[in-house]
C-alpha cells in the first residue's frame, strides 16, 4: 500500500514540474522563484529555494525525503539561461561562496544569466553533516607507513576516526549510503525541471567536475554547454587516481622548491640556498620527535608549542592550491631552514583552522569533511571483504607508492576511512564521458597538483565537442582568478556562444606569487625608515591570521620579537591597533592603522622605539607606491618609493 502511495505523491510532483515549465515560458525568475517559495540567502544577494527531493532518486519506494537548497541570482538583462556552478570538495557549501565568485565574473555572465549556486546534499544548508573533533584528532595523527606497526597504527586511526565521524555527524548511519554524486545530480535535474528550462550551462570545478561529468552522463540533452575546471578523470579506481596526484603533488612541490631557488630573495632566505634539502632536513628532523616552538601570543606572552611532522605535511598539502599560498609556504618554510618556526606554525594553524590562541578548532561553515567521506566513500569502490581486509588491500597497493614517491606517499592514504565508512558504492568505474551535442571546455594547469592535467587531458581526448585549455604553472582552478587568458575564453563561450580559436589554447601563468622578504631580524640593518615601514607591512600583510581573515572577527596576534597587533572592520574598511608591535628587534611600533579595502590603500601612523625614537605616518596605495613622513632618530623623515 505505501509503494502505491509514494507513487502517487511522486505522480503529482511530476505533473507540478511540468506544469512549472510551461508556465516558466511566460514567467521571469523572480516570479519563478516566488512562487517556489524563495527567500533571501544568509547574508547573500541570491534567493534561496529549498526542494523536498527522495533521499532514492532510484528506489521504486521513494517515500524517505531529504532537503535541498539552491540560491539564485536572477539575470540583470536579456536573460540567456542558467549558469549552474558545482564547487569542489566534495563537502563545501555552495551557496557560502556564491557572492565572491559571482564578483569575480565578467559583468555580461550575470547580465545575460540566471547565477546558480548550491549546498549538495549534506552540505550546510542541506544538512550540515559535521564533525571537527573527531577530524582534529585523526588529522593531527602521524602516519608511518614504513613498518608493519605503522600500517596496523594507521588502520586503527582510520577506523577510529569513521566511528567516531559518524557518531559525531548524528546522522542514521543507513541513510549515508545515499549521498553519492549519482544521487545528488539528481537533485540538480529536479531543480532544472522545476526552474522550466530545457538547456542549461553546468560549470563544475575541482570535485565538481565530477558532478558536472556525473549530470553530463545522465542528462546531456539539458546540457547547452558544460565546463570542466581542475578536471578529475571518473575513469580511474581510487587507488589509480590517488597514486598518480601523491606523484603529482610530489613533482608540483619540487618545482615550487625550485622557483624558490630561481628567486634571489627566497634563496638568500634559505640555509644552504637549497629549498628542497632544507625542507627535507626539516621533515627528518621532525620524523624524530616534535619541536618545541617559543610561540608569541596576542596577550604579549610566549608560550611554548609543539610543531610536528603531521603538522608540516598537512600545512604543505592545504598550502599548493593557488599562487598567493604556495607564496606564503615558500615563506614560511625559508624562515623555518633558519630554526625561526613561528612562521611556520602560523600557517599550521591555518592550515588547521585552528585559533592560534588556544588550539581549539574554529568551525568552517563553508566546509565540511563529514561530507567529503560521504560522498566519496560512496563514489568509489574499496577493495573487497570485511572493513578490515579492505584496509590491509589498501595499505598493501600503497607500498608501491610509498617506494615510488619520496616524500608524499601519505596523501595516497587520505581515503583510508573509507574502508570503514557506511556507504554504497560504485562498484564500476564509469565509461568515459562522451557528452555528444555538448559544447565543452576543459580548463587545467601544469602546477595543479589536486587534479593533475593529465586527469584533464584524458577527459578532453574522449569528449564529442572539446577545447583545453591549459594554463603554465597556476593554480588548482583556474576560471576566475584573475588571468585573463581562460576567464575571457569562458566569458565568451558563455555569452557569445564563442568557441575557442584552436582545440588547445596554452595561458600564461606563475607558479607562485613574487616572493616577499622577510623583515630583518634588527632594525640596524634597515637603510632607513621608509624601508622598515616597507618590511612592517609585508609582515603584516603575510600574515596568515591577517590575509586569511573572515574581514568580520575582530583578531589579535602576537608580533615576532614582543607586542601585539589587534584588527578589526571598521566600515566598508578596516583599522588596525598596533602596540610595541616588533617585526624586527629595535623597531617597536606603537599607534594605529587603516585599510580602505584589505588588499591596498593602507595607512599607519606609529610611535617608534628602540634603536631610536620617532614618529612615522606611513601610506602604501594600490599601485605599490609607499609614502613615510614624520621624524627619526631627531631627523625629518619625508621618503617615497
Amino acid at each position: 500500500m505505501r509503494l502505491l502511495r509514494t507513487s502517487f505523491i511522486f505522480a503529482i510532483l511530476s505533473l507540478f514540474l511540468s506544469i512549472s515549465a510551461t508556465l516558466a515560458q511566460s514567467e521571469s525568475t523572480a516570479d519563478i522563484l516566488k512562487r517556489m517559495g524563495g527567500y533571501p540567502c544568509p547574508d547573500s544577494a541570491f534567493t534561496c529555494v529549498k526542494l523536498t527531493v527522495p533521499l532514492d532518486h532510484f528506489a521504486a519506494d521513494r517515500g524517505k525525503t531529504i532537503d535541498v537548497v539552491f540560491g539564485v541570482l536572477p539575470a540583470t538583462g536579456e536573460r540567456k539561461g542558467m549558469f549552474v556552478t558545482a564547487t569542489g570538495g566534495p563537502g563545501t557549501a555552495g551557496l557560502m561562496s556564491a557572492d565572491d565568485y559571482t564578483s569575480y565574473f565578467d559583468p555580461s555572465i550575470p547580465e545575460h544569466f540566471d547565477i546558480v549556486f548550491f549546498d549538495q546534499r549534506g552540505a550546510v544548508q542541506s544538512g550540515n553533516f559535521q564533525c571537527p573533533d573527531a577530524v582534529l584528532t585523526y588529522y593531527q595523527t602521524d602516519q608511518e607507513m614504513s613498518t608493519p606497526e605503522g600500517e596496523a597504527s594507521a588502520i586503527q586511526s582510520a577506523k577510529t576516526f569513521a566511528n567516531d565521524c559518524v557518531k559525531e555527524m548524528g546522522v542514521d548511519p543507513n541513510t549515508l549510503g545515499f549521498y553519492g554524486t549519482k544521487q545528488a545530480v539528481e537533485d540538480l535535474e529536479i531543480f532544472r525541471q522545476a526552474i522550466g528550462d530545457d538547456k542549461m550551462w553546468l560549470y563544475g570545478e575541482s570535485y565538481g567536475t565530477q558532478y558536472a561529468q556525473e549530470y553530463a552522463a545522465a542528462h546531456p540533452d539539458h546540457l547547452a554547454g558544460l565546463i570542466l575546471d581542475g578536471t578529475v578523470d571518473l575513469t580511474l579506481s581510487i587507488d589509480g587516481y590517488y597514486a598518480e596526484d601523491a606523484k603529482a603533488f610530489d613533482d608540483i612541490f619540487i618545482s615550487l622548491m625550485n622557483n624558490c631557488d630561481q628567486n634571489k630573495s627566497c634563496k638568500a632566505e634559505t640555509a644552504g640556498g637549497d629549498a628542497l634539502a632544507a625542507y627535507d632536513k626539516l621533515a627528518a628532523k621532525l620524523a624524530d620527535g616534535p619541536i618545541t616552538v617559543k610561540f608569541p601570543l596576542a596577550s604579549g606572552k610566549v608560550i611554548d608549542r609543539p610543531l610536528t611532522l603531521a603538522d608540516l605535511q598537512y600545512t604543505v598539502e592545504n598550502y599548493l592550491y593557488s599562487v598567493s599560498e604556495r607564496s606564503i609556504l615558500q615563506r614560511a618554510l625559508t624562515a623555518a631552514s633558519t630554526e625561526d618556526y613561528v612562521p611556520l606554525l602560523r600557517v599550521v594553524y591555518s592550515a588547521f583552522v585552528l585559533d592560534p590562541e588556544t588550539l581549539t578548532a574554529v568551525p568552517d561553515p563553508s566546509y565540511s569533511d563529514a561530507l567529503f567521506y560521504t560522498v566519496e566513500c560512496n563514489d568509489y569502490n574499496y577493495f573487497s571483504g570485511t572493513p578490515d581486509e579492505r584496509a590491509e588491500a589498501y595499505i598493501k597497493v600503497g607500498d608501491v607508492v610509498d617506494k615510488a614517491v619520496p616524500r608524499f606517499s601519505y596523501l595516497f592514504y587520505g581515503d583510508l576511512p573509507c574502508t570503514f565508512w557506511p556507504s554504497r558504492p560504485e562498484l564500476e568505474r564509469p565509461s568515459p564521458l562522451v557528452a555528444k551535442g555538448v559544447p565543452t571546455i576543459v580548463l587545467g594547469a601544469t602546477a595543479d597538483a589536486y587534479t593533475p592535467l593529465e586527469n584533464g587531458k584524458r577527459v578532453f581526448k574522449h569528449l564529442d565537442d572539446a577545447y583545453l585549455i591549459t594554463t603554465d604553472g597556476g593554480p588548482h582552478v583556474t576560471f576566475g582568478w584573475g588571468n585573463a587568458c581562460p576567464d575571457e575564453i569562458v566569458t565568451a563561450f558563455l555569452v557569445d556562444d564563442k568557441m575557442p580559436d584552436q582545440k588547445e589554447t596554452r595561458c600564461d601563468g606563475v607558479i607562485a606569487n613574487h616572493y616577499v622578504p622577510h623583515a630583518p631580524a634588527n632594525a640596524a640593518d634597515y637603510g632607513d625608515p621608509l624601508a622598515a615601514m616597507n618590511a612592517a607591512y609585508n609582515e603584516i600583510y603575510n600574515l596568515p591570521e591577517y590575509y586569511y581573515w573572515d574581514g568580520k572577527t575582530p583578531t589579535g596576534v602576537g608580533c615576532p620579537y614582543g607586542g601585539t597587533l589587534n584588527f578589526a572592520p571598521d566600515g566598508d574598511g578596516q583599522n588596525f591597533q598596533l602596540k610595541d608591535c616588533t617585526f624586527s628587534k629595535g623597531f617597536a611600533m606603537t599607534g594605529t592603522g587603516s585599510s580602505s579595502d584589505g588588499a591596498s590603500d593602507f595607512a599607519f601612523d606609529v610611535s617608534v622605539t628602540g634603536d631610536a625614537e620617532g614618529r612615522l605616518s606611513y601610506t602604501y596605495d594600490s599601485e605599490g607606491n609607499s609614502h613615510v613622513i614624520g621624524d627619526y632618530a631627531g631627523k625629518a623623515v619625508d621618503l617615497a618609493s
